[in-house]
C-alpha cells in the first residue's frame, strides 16, 4: 500500500547528545574556532589515522586550500573526474589551472587508473580522485602514476567517511585528503569539511591560507594565553570550522560507528532484494575496499524496461519516495562545456552511467519498514514497465 507520508532520500541523524553539545558550545562564549574545533581536528586525525587535521567550512574549502598550497596555479592542469559534483572542477579553476577529465570504471564509478596517463602533460601538477557514492578509488595504482610522473594527489572524499582501502582507512594515504560534513553526509555538522594529511608543512601552511592567512588563528589571540598581535603571511581565505559546527561533528564521530552499521544493514536489505532483479544493476563493492555505503546508487537497465530514468524517478515519486541522482557530469553543464571545450561523447562510460543511475534513500534513521517500502515500489515499478520482446 503506498503511503501519505514522504521518505526523504538522506536526513541526518542528530539527537539530544547534539543539542546539548551545540547548546552547551554557545553558553561557553566560544562559537567560532575555539577549543571544540581543536579536540574534533585531534581526534578525526586520529579516527582515520592522519597525522594532521585542518577543520575548514566545507570539503570545497578543503579541496581548494590543498591546492592553494601546493602551489597550483594558472598554466597547471589537474587530472579529475567528469563523474563528481561541480566543487571538485571549481577548485581548480579557483587556481587558474584547467581541470582535464578522465573517464570513469564501468563498476565502481571511480576515476578509471589506466586511462590515467594519457591525459597526463608536462603541466600537469595534480591528480584528485574521487571515492564516489562510500566505494574507494584503486589507490595503489593511481598512487603509483602520481610517484611516477611526481605529481600531488588530492582524495575528494567527500562521499567517504569510514571508507577503507584494504587495510587503511581513507584520509591518510594521498598527499593530502578532503572530506564533506554536509548535511546528507555520513557525518554530519550542516555544514563544514577536514583537510587531513601527513605532511606537516602543508598542514601548518593549510591552517594559515584557511584564515586569513594569518600567522595566529583566534584561539590563539583570544584566550588567556594568546596574544593580540599577528602578521599576515597569505592573502588567505575565510575557510574555518566554528565550534558550533565542532560541537555536532565530535558527537556525529562518537557515534559513526552505529550509524554506519545501519547503513550497510540496509544496503545488504537492497542488495539481497535486487540480486535476482535484472532490469536493475546494483553498486559494485570492490574487493579492496570498504563501503561506507554514503549512497544506494543503482542503474535501472532501460533496454529491459519501456521506461526510461527519469520516467522511473517519477514513478517512485508516486510512491512518495525521495530519490537523487549522483551525478550531472561535470562536461555536460553549459559552463563548463562551452569554457573548456568539452564534448558529448567524450567520456561514454561515465555519459552511459549517468543516463541510467539514480540513488534510493539510504541513512540511519531508516527503519527497515521503510527499506522494504522502497524495494517493494523499485520491483512493482520493474514489473509495471518491463519492455515486452
Amino acid at each position: 500500500m503506498r503511503r501519505d507520508e514522504f521518505l526523504q532520500y538522506a536526513k541526518p541523524e542528530m539527537g539530544e547528545d547534539e543539542i546539548r553539545d551545540v547548546a552547551d558550545t554557545i553558553k561557553s562564549g566560544w562559537i567560532t574556532k575555539g577549543p571544540r574545533t581543536a579536540e574534533f581536528e585531534e581526534k578525526f586525525a586520529r579516527f582515520v589515522g592522519a597525522k594532521y587535521a585542518v577543520a575548514v567550512n566545507s570539503c570545497t574549502a578543503a579541496l581548494h586550500t590543498a591546492l592553494v598550497c601546493r602551489g597550483i596555479k594558472s598554466g597547471d592542469e589537474v587530472i579529475t573526474t567528469p563523474f563528481t559534483f561541480a566543487a571538485t572542477v571549481n577548485v581548480i579553476l579557483h587556481c587558474g589551472a584547467k581541470p582535464v577529465l578522465v573517464d570513469i570504471d564501468p563498476r565502481t564509478y571511480t576515476i578509471d587508473p589506466e586511462k590515467i596517463e594519457e591525459k597526463i602533460t608536462s603541466r600537469t601538477k595534480a591528480i584528485i580522485p574521487v571515492h564516489y557514492a562510500g566505494q574507494a578509488c584503486n589507490m595503489d595504482e593511481i598512487m603509483d602514476i602520481a610517484k611516477r610522473h611526481n605529481l600531488f594527489v588530492l582524495e575528494d572524499a567527500a562521499h567517504a567517511v569510514y571508507t577503507k582501502y584494504k587495510d587503511s582507512l581513507v584520509g591518510g594515504i594521498g598527499d593530502a585528503t578532503a572530506f564533506s560534513f554536509y548535511a546528507t553526509k555520513n557525518l554530519a555538522t550542516g555544514e563544514g569539511g577536514m583537510l587531513t594529511t601527513n605532511d606537516k608543512e602543508l598542514a601548518e601552511r593549510a591552517r594559515v591560507v584557511s584564515l586569513h592567512g594569518m600567522s595566529r588563528h583566534a584561539w590563539n589571540r583570544y584566550s588567556k594565553s594568546g596574544s593580540w598581535y599577528y602578521e599576515i603571511e597569505y592573502p588567505g581565505f575565510k575557510y574555518n570550522m566554528t565550534d558550533i559546527q565542532a560541537a555536532l561533528g565530535l558527537n556525529q564521530l562518537a557515534k559513526l560507528e552505529s550509524m554506519q552499521a545501519a547503513r550497510e544493514k540496509y544496503a545488504n536489505m537492497y542488495n539481497d532484494a535486487f540480486a535476482g532483479v535484472d532490469e536493475i544493476i546494483e553498486p559494485f563493492n570492490a574487493p579492496y575496499s570498504r563501503h561506507a555505503w554514503h549512497l544506494y546508487p543503482v542503474q535501472i537497465d532501460d533496454g529491459m524496461l519501456s521506461i526510461g530514468r527519469d520516467e522511473f524517478i517519477e514513478e517512485l515519486g508516486r510512491w512518495n519516495i525521495g530519490t537523487s541522482v549522483h551525478f550531472i557530469p561535470v562536461h555536460m553543464h553549459p559552463y563548463y562545456r562551452d569554457m573548456l571545450g568539452f564534448q558529448k561523447g567524450e567520456y561514454p562510460v561515465t555519459e552511459k552511467v549517468y543516463s541510467r543511475i539514480l540513488s534510493l534513500p539510504l541513512y540511519p534513521g531508516m527503519s527497515e519498514e521503510d527499506v522494504k517500502y522502497v524495494i517493494e515500489a523499485v520491483n512493482e515499478t520493474v514489473d509495471k514497465f518491463k519492455a515486452k520482446i
